[in-house]
């Protein structure tokens, strides 16, 4: 396969951009830097920006309430992508005001510690201990407790693996779907054909993914920890069911789709999509990358399905 015209369009124009590779600049920096293409915004039924308990300090989370909202509605947790260094609440909004839509769900954004000032493991306390408190406090956000999923990309979609983990081992709270969108889950692990083949020119770069890795743990021995690399878990029996969604040239390809087959040799129900001709962020660029728009519309209908079952 070929680069599909958007997606090709879309990185000479970030080639034309000429900015610096993310790795030169300083956490802050790289912050203000990370700026994608967002079209015009959903609407939503509302939005609420609050604040809930963290182990260290509370949390921020953005509420995103669907426009047909009952007493008790299904939701999404959801966690951000940007390498557990950048993105927040406004770089996912597109996103989640899509999810809120399409899955006809409360999709609740949560604004995890970011390292390195926060480094390994605050971004998974803090992703645990928000799900679990929508799960105590569903009333609250107007949630049926029994429909309640996580999801994320990239660094989130890492997150949202280790919290179904977590909560599997914690026997709490109940997570009926996860929804994995290019998950990071084996950062120790040896390089993969796609980790080699699309280490430069496709948008997430080698440089830029160590850049990350070494801001998020405080050492080698990190990515030995099922917690970092969700892949390294033993028994993937009784995790609830999957969506995964990789892109082809994306470095972060094969380890996502090696995570969903040993989901599904666990017995997991799990579907894995490889949308083709496409880069790592294609779903936040779904104002100028038709696919996210199709990705976006998948995993709706895939939490749709996961909340009437």
């Amino acid at each position: 396969m070929s680069l599909d015209p958007q997606t090709k369009f879309v990185l000479d124009q970030l080639a034309a951009a000429g900015a610096p590779p993310m790795e030169t600049l300083s956490p802050e920096m790289a912050r203000q830097a990370f700026v994608l293409p967002q079209g015009a915004l959903e609407e939503v039924g509302k939005v609420e920006n609050r604040t809930i308990p963290g182990p260290a300090t509370d949390i921020p989370v953005r509420v995103y309430y669907p426009k047909e909202l009952k007493t008790e509605n299904p939701a999404l947790v959801f966690y951000h992508g940007g390498g557990w260094v950048i993105g927040n609440l406004d770089t996912h909004d597109d996103i989640c005001r899509a999810l809120t839509n399409y899955a006809n769900c409360v999709t609740i954004s949560v604004d995890y510690r970011l390292a390195p000032e926060h480094k390994f493991p605050a971004a998974v306390e803090d992703s645990y201990a928000a799900v679990q408190y929508v799960y105590d406090h569903a009333e609250d956000f107007q949630v049926d407790r029994n429909r309640i999923a996580v999801g994320g990309d990239s660094a989130g979609g890492n997150l949202a693996a280790v919290v179904t983990n977590l909560a599997k081992d914690k026997n709490s709270p109940s997570i009926c779907f996860q929804l994995l969108i290019y998950p990071s889950t084996n950062v120790g692990g040896e390089p993969t054909s796609s980790m080699v083949e699309n280490a430069q020119g496709y948008f997430l770069e080698k440089g830029t993914m160590e850049w990350f890795r070494n801001c998020y743990l405080n050492g080698e021995e990190d990515k030995q920890n099922p917690l970092v690399s969700p892949m390294l878990y033993e028994d993937f029996q009784g995790l609830p069911p999957a969506l995964v969604i990789t892109a082809e040239y994306d470095p972060l390809r094969d380890e996502g789709e090696a995570y969903a087959k040993k989901l599904a040799e666990a017995g997991v129900k799990v579907e894995t999509i490889r949308y083709h001709g496409t880069i790592h962020g294609f779903v936040s660029m779904s104002a100028v990358i038709a696919q996210g728009k199709v990705a976006l519309e998948k995993a709706g209908e895939a939490l749709r399905n996961a909340f009437e079952k």
